[in-house]
């Protein structure tokens, strides 16, 4: 009785718990948007200067050599560009898809720092929608599937003993 309803209530937590996916992921995506934009904007902004001075964008990087800071603006700058490539093709697979699609590429929702912002703005409810139900019906079932797993991987040793003796 006290395993069914331990199991019960991993069920209702998981359900709980997936169903928030559609409005988190959707929080994400605004971000992800910003993030883009904002990005963007330092990439022109590079390769603006760098085309002043008749370079391109690796050129522009070559010349960023000398000094310590220098040397440490142009990591900086590496690591936007690849950033910056990384967030814009997410936004464009994510972009316009809703929260079934958006789980299909629950990859793409991956970015720590987007992932934290969003987490700290994201507020826990219970939608109503479709979508949230079906994502709590299947939190619910993998929920309590996976306490049941782990609630007889537990007693497993108990039973071989008990069988034996």
């Amino acid at each position: 009785m006290i395993l069914r309803a331990v199991t019960l209530a991993a069920g209702l937590a998981g359900a709980f718990g997936a169903a928030q996916f559609p409005a988190y992921s959707q929080q994400y995506l605004q971000r992800l948007g910003g993030a883009v934009d904002a990005l963007s904007q330092v990439v022109a902004d590079f390769d603006a200067s760098a085309a002043a001075e008749g370079l391109s964008r690796a050129e522009a990087l070559e010349e960023l050599r000398g000094t310590a800071f220098v040397e440490r603006r142009r990591a900086d700058m590496i690591r936007t560009f690849e950033r910056h490539a990384r967030l814009q093709s997410d936004l464009a697979v994510l972009q316009g898809q809703g929260p079934f699609m958006r789980a299909y590429h629950a990859l793409r929702l991956t970015d720590r720092e987007l992932a934290g912002r969003a987490w700290q703005a994201f507020e826990p409810a219970l939608p109503m929608t479709f979508a949230a139900a079906l994502f709590a019906a299947v939190g619910f079932v993998a929920g309590s599937l996976s306490c049941a797993a782990f609630l007889a991987a537990l007693r497993w040793p108990l039973r071989r003993r008990t069988m034996a003796a």
